[in-house]
């Protein structure tokens, strides 16, 4: 057995290992993409949010001067 046999089949073992830096990669952009995620989902909750308070205040007011309207004999 010559010295070259052990030495091919460790390095045909460590091949097959995966990439510590490959792993630790994906990994990083696997957390990158879920704090993208929950980000994207907490910009629509506050846009959904926001627009319901506008479309709220809007229906207030609106019904505020339709009843000064009607008090004050402006609107029937």
């Amino acid at each position: 057995m010559s010295d070259k046999e052990p030495r091919d089949f460790c390095e045909q073992q460590i091949q097959g290992l995966p990439d510590p830096l490959t792993s630790a990669g994906t990994a990083a952009q696997q957390v990158v993409d879920q704090a993208t995620e929950a980000g994207q989902k907490a910009m629509d909750q506050v846009a959904k949010t926001t627009q319901e308070t506008i479309d709220k205040t809007a229906n207030q007011a609106s019904e505020t001067f339709s009843g000064f309207g009607k008090k004050f004999g402006l609107l029937k």
